[in-house]
Order: structure tokens, then C-alpha cells, then sequence
């Protein structure tokens, strides 16, 4: 398992979580959840889509290309887990990488 770090500038009480109970994403400056996709279902807070960060933070946002990520990863071809509520993807061995379900 890999170790997760967080952004300390990220201010954490601002986010707005995805209007779908069971994701779990964030809305993004677009209006939609960046794990689904699913625009959000409400009227967003004000302000809502700007960056925020914490008072006194003096280190820059850096943005993520295209380039920069790792071509490897084949998105397009991830076979979801058939458990709805589960976040899991199908793996080599035809299970999910989370809950152990088969395809």
C-alpha cells in the first residue's frame, strides 16, 4: 500500500463532496465530481471553483497535464467492480482489487 499525502494548503472544510452518497469524489471547479463525473445536484457555494488555500500558504498550486501523468495507465480500459457501492476495479486474476468479488 502506498502512502497518501495531503496538501496542507488544501483548505479541507471548503470541499463540496459529490451529490452521489455512494462516491467518493469531490466537486470540481467544473460543477462535477472529479471520481464520477456526475455534475453536482444543488447550487454550489459561492466561490466555489477558485482555488482555495489557507491563510499564510505561500507555496503554489502546481497543475497536472496531460504530459505528466503515466501514459501506462489505460483508463478506458478498467473493468469496473459489478457491486455498485464498491470503488474496486476487475484485475488479472478476473477479481476485484477491493472487495474480492468476480467479474
Amino acid at each position: 500500500m502506498s502512502e497518501i499525502i495531503f496538501d496542507e494548503n488544501i483548505d479541507w472544510d471548503a470541499r463540496v463532496l459529490c451529490s452521489d452518497e455512494s462516491c467518493i469524489g469531490t466537486i470540481g471547479p467544473d460543477g462535477k465530481c472529479k471520481e464520477c463525473g456526475k455534475p453536482y445536484e444543488g447550487v454550489l457555494p459561492e466561490g466555489h471553483g477558485r482555488e482555495t488555500v489557507q491563510p499564510g500558504a505561500t507555496e503554489e498550486t502546481k497543475s497536472v497535464s496531460p504530459e505528466d501523468t503515466d501514459s501506462s495507465d489505460d483508463w478506458d480500459k478498467r473493468v469496473l467492480c459489478s457491486d455498485g457501492a464498491c470503488i474496486g476495479i476487475i484485475g488479472p486474476d478476473g477479481k476485484c482489487n477491493e472487495c474480492g468479488k468476480p467479474l
